[in-house]
């Protein structure tokens, strides 16, 4: 292999999370912040349309494998739903508050946030060696402020978000991004995921090396799919590389 880049999944293959977001604690913490925005909506009510604001982005989609865009989910209902005490807050306000109540929501749902073992150890090595890239299906609302949490923001160029692009893995697209962004061509890149589908069938179809990283999340089988490599621990992908672990 000549392997120059490498890229990366980011839930269940970086960072272990648990978030359930039809929790109807969520949308109650939101219902009772929108009181003071001047909009009365029971959590209930609240619930069922975020869902179906939703459904309908996703089913207007062109795409194959349409993304949401929970900012803009949050900022129909405010217009919907806004009162005239809604539109006499201030202007930055009401521009902020979509993504104030996404990024709350998220906040609420979340039971789990950490590292799987030895994530950082390796990425300190494989850092001062090659280009490093994350494409991640997820909201930008959600996932800069994750990585930060986690300590692992800087150690990647670019970060390719599903949610600012309209369509998820396995699209290709989302990996030649990456692949752009780092400078190299397909065969000279490694991509590293837990999902057979999204990660390894959607790197595969792009063109790079795979590693299936098998953690406790993501699907194990797609269809007739296989990855390059497979590991469970993640220093393993080290001698892949031909380097030694830490």
């Amino acid at each position: 292999m000549d392997i120059r880049a490498v890229a990366f999944d980011v839930n269940g293959t970086l960072v272990r999370i648990l978030a359930d977001d039809d929790e109807e604690r969520i949308f109650r913490g939101a219902a009772h912040f929108l009181t003071y925005q001047g909009i009365d909506l029971h959590r209930h009510e609240l619930r069922d349309l975020y869902f179906q604001i939703k459904k309908e982005q996703l089913r207007a989609s062109p795409e194959e494998y349409p993304e949401f865009d929970v900012v803009s989910i949050w900022r129909s209902i405010i217009e919907d739903h806004g009162t005239d005490f809604t539109r006499a807050l201030p202007a930055g306000k009401l521009t902020q508050m979509p993504l104030l109540l996404a990024e709350m929501c998220r906040g609420i749902s979340r039971r789990r946030l950490g590292l799987y073992p030895y994530v950082r150890e390796v990425l300190d090595v494989l850092r001062e060696r090659y280009p490093l890239a994350l494409v991640t299906d997820a909201q930008s609302a959600y996932a800069r402020g994750e990585l930060h949490k986690v300590g692992l923001l800087g150690y990647f160029n670019p970060i390719i978000v599903s949610g600012d692009h309209g369509y998820r893995k396995p699209d290709r697209r989302l990996f030649q991004l990456a692949l752009d962004g780092m400078g190299v061509a397909a065969e000279n890149a490694l991509f590293v995921g837990n999902d057979m589908h999204r990660d390894i069938f959607g790197a595969r179809e792009a063109g790079l090396t795979t590693v299936m990283l098998n953690s406790d999340q993501g699907a194990k089988a797609y269809r007739d799919c296989a990855p390059d490599y497979t590991i469970t621990d993640f220093r393993d992908l080290l001698p892949i590389l031909g380097l030694p672990l830490p």
